[in-house]
């Protein structure tokens, strides 16, 4: 046997060529070339092996710098659409505009729907509603088809309402300041007694009497002490008392409705015009119209 190392003839030199280690060789190499082109399994797993080592390889350079911008980004936008969405939902379950007004800080809206503005405009005290837009303005606004949306914008110390038209020009707006959200009638009612809310309302009596007498006045009387039912009626318990104040704000009277149930006393607060105030009293004293 020759040794290895020797030197060999040609016909030995090809032996060595084609031998079963060899021809082993290249048909695992070809075959692994095969399956890569095939299968792209190389890539793959560099991607993987990448993907797993990703958080102990060293942050930098232009790519990783716009990706951590982009990322900024995008957790800002995300910061921005949950606090618009907590305010809406805030919105949805505001009962007047002092609620809502606490929720909406300086340059922040929302829109409301009509009836929602309705609802919510409806807890202000009537003088105040008709200081801040004429009764018959509003019904032309709210009753056509002039206005395209409303919203509602909070402002340093006030909120403001805009009506806007398809064009989005501001057709009518007005202003709430912190006096105007304190008077808020509050819809759900103020869980007390008539008598606990610090002299707001100078008399007292039995709703029987109350009623005895309001029914002895004549129809446009009446609409101008009742005019705004629907929340008296929405209540639950027994309506036992009603107080009347004595203090006039913008030509109206606060009155106080005590109802009663399994959850205690509460009262609900309308205003009336003060001359059909002053008539009613006059009949509680007997005396004529």
């Amino acid at each position: 046997m020759p040794n290895w190392y020797g030197p060999f003839t040609p016909g030995e030199g090809v032996k060595r060529c084609f031998s079963a280690l060899n021809l082993g060789l290249a048909a695992l190499v070809i075959l692994v070339g095969a399956s890569e082109l095939r299968f792209d399994w190389a890539e793959h797993l560099l991607g993987n092996y990448l993907m797993v080592i990703n958080s102990s390889r060293p942050e930098t350079g232009g790519i990783w710098e716009a990706g951590h911008q982009a990322l900024s980004a995008n957790k800002s936008l995300n910061q921005i659409i949950d606090k618009k969405q907590s305010t809406l939902r805030h919105v949805q379950k505001a009962e007047s505009f002092s609620s809502l007004a606490g929720r909406l800080g300086p340059g922040e809206w929302v829109n409301l729907d009509r009836r929602q503005f309705k609802g919510l405009f409806n807890t202000l005290p009537a003088g105040t509603r008709d200081r801040l837009i004429n009764p018959a303005r509003l019904v032309w606004l709210l009753t056509t088809n002039v206005v395209d949306r409303i919203f509602c914008e909070g402002q340093m110390g006030l909120v403001t309402v805009y009506f806007i038209d398809a064009d989005n020009r501001v057709v009518s707006q007005f202003s709430l300041n912190h006096q105007d959200l304190d008077k808020t009638l509050d819809p759900s009612g103020i869980h007390s007694r008539l008598d606990d809310l610090d002299g707001v309302f100078s008399r007292i009596l039995p709703a029987d009497r109350f009623f005895n007498a309001l029914f002895q006045l004549p129809p446009d009387m009446v609409s101008e002490l009742m005019g705004n039912t629907d929340r008296l009626l929405m209540q639950s318990g027994t309506l036992g008392r009603v107080g009347i104040g004595d203090t006039v704000e913008n030509g109206y009277i606060r009155l106080g409705f005590e109802f009663t149930d399994l959850d205690g006393p509460r009262v609900i607060q309308a205003q009336a015009r003060e001359w059909a105030v002053w008539q009613l009293n006059l009949t509680l004293r007997g005396e004529a119209l």
